[in-house]
């Protein structure tokens, strides 16, 4: 934060590390209210006088009883990968959740929790469903922020687009690697869950780490670019083949066809759940549907949610909570067993 008109540094209360939803001064411009979400809280305001360098938190919002003196804070590592920036090895950073307590066995199963976009971008916020897997299942989580993330500069933005998408595919290999270097970490048990194109990375994952990866939930995911482009809503067509693509031009179809896990569905070797809305605007049903079928066809064992009244992601508490409820066996049967 500067001063104006003279640009000078303002000394700040050190804050939690989280995320600042919006800020506003008070009238005397004395003070800056703030709104921050960070992982071991959801959203909360806070208020920083900006004279004394202090912050003072105003609200603590309902978590529904549980102790938050429980919930885990992660910590944000660097892994390699598989090619070079500068001449030096490139690192993809990751937030890394480790469960408090030590685990049963000596090492933790671990979930990998790829965000959608491909544009977007995994941040230290609250997520129920993560302190969960730390604090009742001894799970570690790691969110990574494969290439192709926002948040990194416009040339990171652009690692992933059009031919080379599974280029980000191969930064979850470099992180399987990684895990498997961590003396706390099992790497005979690691799932992987995704949403919208996060739900492509999950099922590009196990396409190409089926022998490394114990199962992998898809949530309205992307089975094939060329169905994808072809049944999204034409309002945003354009705009995907922009960054994914253009399915009408044969080089890059004969891509989306080299790297659709619709077409390997038979490299899919671990059990997976696919969850949709049938109103989904964005990734059509179909999407689901065919994969579940492809992959069934190969033997491999899928469950399969539909939810009628749903679109892109399960906004209805009733839904998101049988959701929640199945993932969690999902997990308890598939990969903690």
């Amino acid at each position: 934060m500067l001063t104006l008109p003279d640009h000078a540094p303002v000394a700040l209360p050190e804050l939690p590390i989280g995320v600042i939803g919006g800020g506003h001064f008070s009238p005397d411009g004395k003070r800056l209210a703030i709104a921050l979400n960070t992982a071991t809280s959801p959203s909360d305001a806070y208020v920083i006088d900006l004279a004394g360098g202090t912050l003072e938190r105003w609200t603590r919002s309902e978590v529904g009883g549980l102790d938050t003196a429980r919930f885990v804070a992660p910590t944000l590592i660097r892994y390699p990968t598989f090619d070079e920036a500068d001449g030096q090895p490139r690192t993809i950073p990751a937030f890394y959740y480790r469960p408090a307590k030590a685990a049963a066995g000596g090492k933790h199963p671990v979930v990998i929790s790829i965000h959608g976009g491909p544009e977007g971008q995994s941040l230290p916020s609250f997520n129920a469903s993560t302190q969960f897997l730390l604090n009742e299942l001894g799970v570690a989580v790691l969110l990574p922020n494969v290439r192709g993330s926002s948040g990194y500069g416009r040339t990171w933005l652009s690692l992933d687009n059009a031919e080379k998408r599974e280029d980000s595919v191969k930064d979850i290999g470099a992180l399987l690697d990684w895990i498997a270097r961590q003396p706390e970490l099992d790497a005979s048990r690691v799932g992987v869950v995704g949403g919208s194109y996060g739900g492509y990375m999950v099922l590009a994952s196990l396409m190409h780490y089926s022998d490394r990866i114990r199962a992998g939930i898809d949530v309205v995911g992307i089975s094939d670019f060329s169905t994808f482009l072809t049944n999204t809503e034409s309002y945003r067509r354009d705009l995907r083949r922009a960054e994914y693509g253009d399915e009408r031009d044969p080089a890059m179809k004969a891509v989306f066809d080299r790297i659709s896990p619709l077409r390997n569905a038979s490299r899919i070797r671990a059990p997976l759940f696919v969850a949709q809305g049938r109103n989904d605007p964005r990734v059509p049903y179909t999407e689901a549907e065919q994969i579940a079928a492809a992959v069934r066809g190969n033997g491999q064992p899928v469950w399969f949610l539909m939810f009628d009244d749903e679109g892109h992601g399960f906004r209805k508490k009733a839904n998101s909570d049988y959701f929640g409820a199945a993932s969690v066996l999902f997990w308890q049967r598939h990969l903690l067993d």
